[in-house]
């Protein structure tokens, strides 16, 4: 198991192996979450990798900004819970 060692910035360096493995490069970002004697990295997903997830919704829409994105996807959430 990799060791790191915290700077006096705080800051930490995850070693070269690790982020291969992970597939993170310069500017992922990461969630971090904090349990009693522990903390987790979670990458964030991209829009464009929740594609997937959302594929029903978005099927032949024109792709917009992230503003509209987010609209539409609310959009289309509450228009399939409203026919549940």
């Amino acid at each position: 198991m990799p060791k790191v060692r915290i700077s006096d910035k705080g800051q930490i360096t995850l070693p070269a192996a690790v982020r291969k493995r992970m597939g993170w490069t310069p500017g992922r970002e990461l969630l971090v979450e904090v349990g009693e004697d522990e903390i987790t990295l979670r990458a964030l997903k991209t829009l464009s990798q929740l594609d997937g997830i959302f594929h029903k919704y978005v099927q032949g829409r024109k792709r917009g900004s992230w503003e509209a994105e987010r609209r539409a996807m609310e959009q289309a959430v509450a228009e399939q819970v409203a026919d549940e």
